[in-house]
């Protein structure tokens, strides 16, 4: 993985509607943690297609999960009619959580506005329809649906499809501006990512969301925790908000849930979960049997304490040999990140950084115009992240 690759002519879009600024890299296959192209190149992958392939690429036990649902010969049942995986999959998620039910989807976007619904439909029986505001920290990212879009901080993605939903606004990540935004008479919900993904790959501090359970609780307002991106064992803890010694009275979950697979939940608490009616939320595909069944294999892996041991102590490690280079280069401004989820400020524009990791035999995206973002699959060995680590530092110095 030290020579550079010769890329092959960039492949085509064909019919697919241009919304995607795609790499020219067309993958073939996988395995363990790295892609290969339709020549047989190599790619180390630190993007996991984007934190969803905690398990890597040909994981046998995913393989299994898909075999042994396949052979009920029932990949879709609509929600018309029970299923076992799902009741077993969201039977698994609220003992291992604080939650008590779950609602099942297709993403992270889904989720997101899912729980809106719920925290709207539970303030309703609160406060009455005045108590309504969904609000959002400057820097997030929840989704681009119409109510998520408008709870996200990226303006360029905001302004070709105003007017967004209603009732929905964005507040800077500081105390005394939320004591003023969160009004308990007007505010249904608070999201928040406990790692902010898109927007920079900011760990939130601890004090800071320990406070926001304080406010929100005092004044009877739901707090959303979106952890689509850093929940499931990304930080080294399987809900990022087990970091905090706090609860949520939601949680969203989506990409790796499924192994791979469209998949999204919403965790309720049972003050919130009881004002929901039937009638009031519904989904065709979501908790089918085929994607519930991959994904409480999922559940069952990334909740081994063994195995979060492992990525919290090579997150460490990633992070000291991060903030290393970070130190031998004036490239790099700042490093931040926790257990597999990383980013770094660099000074060029963050793509030539992923243009040129590209053509090393490396993958990494961005999180904004100049930071880098790594996301490892969560199997990556020290010797594996070491590889990477090796073609960054090249790179950057």
């Amino acid at each position: 993985m030290t020579a550079t690759v010769q890329l092959a002519a960039p492949p085509q879009e064909g019919a697919l509607l241009p919304v995607y600024r795609r790499v020219p890299l067309e993958i073939a296959r996988g395995e363990g943690v790295f892609v290969y192209d339709a020549d047989g190149r190599a790619y180390l992958d630190f993007v996991s297609g984007i934190a969803v392939n905690v398990l890597g690429y040909g994981d046998d036990g995913i393989r299994a999960a898909i075999e042994g649902a396949l052979s009920s010969g029932v990949i879709h049942a609509s929600n018309l009619y029970h299923t076992t995986p799902a009741r077993a999959l969201a039977d698994a998620l609220t003992e291992r959580s604080f939650a008590s039910k779950v609602f099942f989807c297709n993403s992270g976007a889904e989720a997101n506005e899912g729980a809106f619904k719920f925290a709207r439909r539970w303030a309703l029986g609160h406060r009455g329809p005045g108590k309504h505001e969904i609000i959002a920290l400057r820097g997030s990212f929840h989704g681009r649906l119409f109510a998520s879009l408008a709870a996200t901080d990226r303006p360029s993605y905001r302004a070709p499809f105003r007017p967004l939903a209603g009732g929905v606004g964005i507040v800077e990540r500081d105390l005394t501006a939320l004591d003023i935004a969160l009004d308990p008479e007007t505010v249904a919900a608070l999201i928040v990512e406990p790692v902010q993904g898109e927007g920079g790959v900011r760990v939130l501090d601890g004090e800071f969301l320990r406070a926001l359970r304080d406010m929100t609780q005092q004044r009877g307002i739901a707090l959303i925790f979106d952890e689509v991106q850093c929940g499931l064992g990304r930080t080294g803890y399987l809900f990022a908000y087990e970091r905090y010694g706090i609860e949520p009275d939601l949680l969203t979950l989506a990409k790796p849930l499924g192994g791979g697979l469209p998949m999204g939940a919403v965790l309720l608490n049972d003050e919130i979960a009881a004002a929901v009616r039937p009638g009031d939320h519904a989904t065709t595909f979501g908790g089918g049997p085929l994607v519930a069944s991959v994904a409480l294999h999922v559940l069952e892996r990334v909740s081994e304490p063994e195995f979060l041991a492992g990525v919290r102590d090579r997150g460490l490690w990633l992070g000291h040999e991060l903030h290393a280079m970070a130190a031998r280069t004036t490239k790099v401004r700042a490093v931040r990140g926790t257990g597999y989820m990383w980013g770094v400020d660099v000074t060029m524009p963050a793509s030539d950084v992923v243009t040129a990791a590209l053509e090393e035999g490396l993958l990494v995206c961005s999180a904004g115009e100049h930071t880098v973002r790594l996301l490892p699959p969560l199997i990556a060995t020290r010797d594996e992240l070491s590889q990477g680590l090796a073609i960054l530092d090249r790179i950057l110095s």
